[in-house]
């Protein structure tokens, strides 16, 4: 049987190249598939490629910064797969690379807003929900940096530590309710959003980040799929409050 066999999995962020990567690795373990986002061109690409694996997948248009798009998108999902057993909660955009004192205002809050505060909207509904029927699983995308800092990332470290304890926090509250909460930090992972923010788009900076780590590589999508996999299926049925860093070692450094 299939890890993730009729379960319903609701993906906020899921035209992310890693939770696009986590979407269809759900789907091919036998998950009905919500995926939520500000519609874009990736939209139809996406989609057709998930349902290639699994026709049982939806998109639902959202902007996790407007509360009742965030709850219509959860209701959408329950009504058309009756139930809501797996969350993965990636709000993320990146961050004005200045050092504090010349950061303005607006940058700072827009970060907040979308990586920490956009993962507390979901997350009210989500466990809202969960709590109802006794079970359920949710797993955050954090960030090594928000275990560490970062050099004119004050913003973006924030954000994402902010992520890591409300997923601690969350986890204690809701440990009685029959739901696993857990948080994923990835590092440096090579996606089209690192080359674009001109982290691996050249050839200097990527060998500098390579050697900043032990492993000497930087990680890719499917890596971090199989945690998400395990953390959504019963493999994992006693973790719950877990921090689990994939950076190629950049945290024993």
């Amino acid at each position: 049987m299939k890890k993730l066999e009729n379960k319903t999995v609701f993906i906020l962020g899921g035209l992310s190249e890693i939770c696009k990567a986590c979407a269809l690795a759900a789907a091919k373990e036998g998950a009905n598939i919500a995926v939520a986002d500000i519609k874009s061109n990736k939209v139809d690409k996406a989609m057709l490629e998930i349902k290639k694996v699994n026709s049982k997948a939806i998109f639902i248009a959202c902007d996790v910064l407007v509360f009742d798009q965030v709850q219509a998108a959860i209701e959408k999902t329950l009504s058309v797969f009756g139930t809501l057993d797996v969350a993965l909660n990636n709000a993320n955009i990146g961050n004005q690379s200045k050092i504090i004192n010349n950061k303005s205002d607006k940058a700072w809050l827009k970060v907040i807003d979308v990586n920490l505060n956009g993962v507390f909207n979901v997350m009210q509904h989500e466990a809202t929900h969960m709590a109802k029927q006794k079970n359920g699983v949710i797993v955050n995308i954090a960030s090594i940096f928000g275990i560490m800092g970062l050099t004119s990332s004050s913003e973006y470290c924030a954000a994402k530590d902010g992520v890591i304890g409300l997923t601690l926090t969350s986890a204690l509250e809701y440990a009685t309710e029959g739901i696993r909460i857990n948080a994923i930090c990835p590092g440096f992972i090579d996606t089209p959003s690192l080359a674009k923010g001109g982290i691996s788009g050249y050839a200097e900076v990527k060998k500098h980040i390579n050697n900043s780590n032990p492993l000497q590589l930087l990680g890719k999508s499917e890596q971090i799929v199989s945690d998400f996999i395990f953390l959504s299926c019963d493999d994992s049925s006693f973790a719950t409050g877990n921090i689990i860093e994939i950076g190629g070692g950049y945290l024993a450094i």
